[in-house]
């Protein structure tokens, strides 16, 4: 049987860097039956003040073999250069043997001319999903208007991503934004193929918006969830308020057992990536101007490379990193 386009560019860019495969990776029927590995991949947000050409051997020292590169304002990558400087930054990253399965954008409107351009640039260099931007509520509009809008433009999403044989993902992020209820994404996406269409799902944001709730946002959403983010935080209690303190995996509240075991359950695959929105000088809000010394990042980074896989390996995830 022949592969597709989008089967074909997963393959190609997860083959080139081994990773992630679940022993029950196939237990949902929805999920095509075909040895697809991924790398744990870095976002490379928080090493922005490091240029793509010296980008890949620095991630690779850290030990990851797999990127999701930024491809937005103020990104590795400008949408304005994507069609010259996205073949160059993948080229560079692949010479480390880092591969790109992921992007991350600004796209949250169809009709911009860059939507396409960036979408196509992407899929053309053998990059299998990109994250959008995010999608804001119309404080003149009713909830269920928003989502008649947000549906409307995730649907036009679809048939570029599905034009380009792309998978495009929306992120679930805390706050007030759309998409901070997971339910949210559920209204205004199920109607489309997840084959073209999906979500990247944030364990992190999930439980800061619902600490005992989620498991029953991830079920909701699993058959779109296409990529997955990982981080972890805990509740700050600061001059009397009480906050969100980003932290280390593993020093914070994720309860990354459970989370594994539905992810497991659900029959979710695709790119892992780990972000990193702890203190590290600046560098986790993108800054190019650092406080904190490359080594003592990259050992920050290490230790939360090795706690995912430490975790996987409990769970018995095997990856090429064994």
């Amino acid at each position: 049987m022949k592969q597709t386009r989008l089967q074909f560019i997963k393959t190609a860019s997860a083959a080139s860097a081994g990773a992630l495969l679940s022993p029950n990776l196939f237990a949902s029927g929805s999920i095509a039956k075909t040895n697809i590995f991924y790398p744990i991949c870095f976002f490379s947000k928080c090493l922005q003040f490091i240029d793509y050409n010296k980008l890949g051997g620095v991630i690779a020292d850290i030990g990851f073999k797999g990127v999701e590169l930024s491809v937005r304002k103020d990104g590795h990558v400008s949408p304005e250069n994507v069609k010259s400087d996205l073949p160059k930054a993948i080229n560079a990253l692949q010479q480390a043997e880092i591969s790109v399965p992921m992007i991350v954008t600004d796209i949250v409107n169809p009709d911009d001319p860059l939507t396409e351009i960036v979408i196509g640039t992407a899929a053309e260099n053998g990059v299998g999903y990109y994250r959008m931007g995010y999608l804001k509520y119309d404080n003149t509009k009713s909830i269920v208007e928003n989502h008649d809008v947000h549906k409307k433009i995730l649907e036009q999403l679809e048939k570029i991503n599905r034009k380009f044989g792309i998978q495009g993902c929306y992120q679930n992020h805390q706050g007030t934004g759309f998409g901070g209820p997971v339910w949210d994404i559920y209204w205004a996406i199920s109607d489309c193929d997840p084959t073209y269409m999906g979500v990247q799902y944030d364990i992190r944001h999930a439980f800061i918006e619902g600490a005992r709730s989620w498991p029953l946002g991830m079920k909701l959403i699993a058959p779109w969830i296409k990529t997955t983010a990982i981080k972890d935080f805990c509740w700050n209690l600061k001059n009397g308020k009480w906050g969100i303190l980003n932290v280390p995996l593993g020093q914070g509240m994720i309860d990354f057992d459970a989370y594994l075991k539905d992810y497991i359950s659900l029959g979710i695959s695709g790119p892992v990536t780990i972000h990193f929105e702890y203190e590290l000088g600046g560098a986790e809000s993108g800054s190019r101007n650092i406080t904190m010394s490359l080594d003592k990042i990259k050992n920050f980074m290490k230790n939360d490379l090795a706690m995912l896989k430490m975790k996987f390996n409990d769970h018995g995830l095997l990856s090429s990193y064994n």
